[in-house]
């Protein structure tokens, strides 16, 4: 038992809406800039997400990572990686939805496929 709890307390974390909930619209509302407000498609929010993937970084990668979602936070954004990499494929699936002729996507996975990059598994050992 951690010291300075009786046994049987409850933790005194309160869940609360984020962001994303409390600003979103209730009904479909006019079209905003951006793919991802044209497709309709959001990331999933404050929820219990019972599907889970791992993801490798570079070190180089995971800093960037951490960097946006500090300037996110330095603005009044406050989000963890986990939200911040949903919105990325949210962003992603809506580009890709746009026609994949035109998909930034498509466009730099056909590039990494032509330079032999295929980032599909960790490097090194396993």
């Amino acid at each position: 038992m951690a010291a300075g709890r009786a046994r049987g307390s409850r933790s005194r974390r309160v869940s609360l809406p984020g962001v994303h909930e409390l600003l979103r619209t209730a009904g479909p509302g006019p079209a905003g800039p951006g793919p991802a407000s044209d497709s309709g498609r959001q990331a999933s929010g404050r929820e219990t997400h019972p599907q889970k993937i791992t993801v490798y970084l570079s070190a180089d990668e995971f800093l960037d990572l951490e960097r946006a979602r500090l300037t996110l936070r330095a603005r009044g954004i406050g989000v963890d990686r986990g939200r911040l990499v949903r919105e990325a494929i949210a962003v992603l699936l809506a580009d890709l939805e746009g026609g994949i002729d035109a998909s930034v996507i498509a466009r730099r996975l056909r590039a990494a496929g032509e330079t032999g990059q295929s980032g599909d598994a960790p490097a090194g050992p396993q």
